[in-house]
């Protein structure tokens, strides 16, 4: 297989979305101390990190071929993601503009590894149009992201960090 090929570059992607998170844990671990929130985090990306290689294994191994305990990615899975989003958004302020991404360290490499997870359901998808691909990994991926999103304005929260919100044509009135 080509290195440039639709399926090398999701899987690629998705090892790169589980490097970055491998940095959110360890900055999590130096910025945190041992408080619960940063116990909860530790505990949660540790999950997706495992979970991130069972679908790179998935989407390294060729379509119709299977190996002995291949990993799944499961409905329980997507649902476990969409719990951690409702748990962190319970004490989180509704939306009203954008955010732009920065605040704590934490946080911003969680929306680094947003957009990054971003790009691998981009891949996926486009994968999915030539290739066989199980829809729970591209459900998965989707549902991730938006985890990620909600876990990067929790952590904001929680370290009593900004978040800073778009501002419409603010290059307007700088000079």
């Amino acid at each position: 297989m080509w290195k440039d090929s639709l399926r090398v570059e999701a899987y690629g992607t998705v090892d790169e979305l589980n490097s970055s998170i491998g940095i959110v844990r360890v900055l999590n671990s130096e910025t945190q101390g041992g408080n619960k929130q940063a116990g909860q985090l530790e505990d949660e990306l540790r999950w997706v990190q495992n979970k991130l290689f069972d679908v790179g294994s998935i989407l390294a191994t060729a379509p119709g071929q299977t190996f002995r305990n291949m990993p799944q990615v499961m409905a329980n899975d997507v649902t476990r993601l969409e719990k951690m989003i409702d748990r962190c958004q319970k004490t989180l302020e509704p939306l009203k503009e954008f955010i732009l991404p920065g605040g704590g360290k934490v946080s911003s490499f969680l929306h680094q590894a947003r957009t990054i997870c971003r790009r691998a359901e981009r891949l996926c998808v486009a994968l999915s149009k030539t290739e066989p691909v199980d829809p729970q990994i591209i459900k998965f991926i989707n549902r991730l992201s938006d985890t990620l999103f909600v876990l990067a304005r929790w952590v904001a929260k929680t370290q009593g960090e900004p978040e800073f919100l778009w501002e419409r044509n603010v290059a307007k009135n700088s000079t």
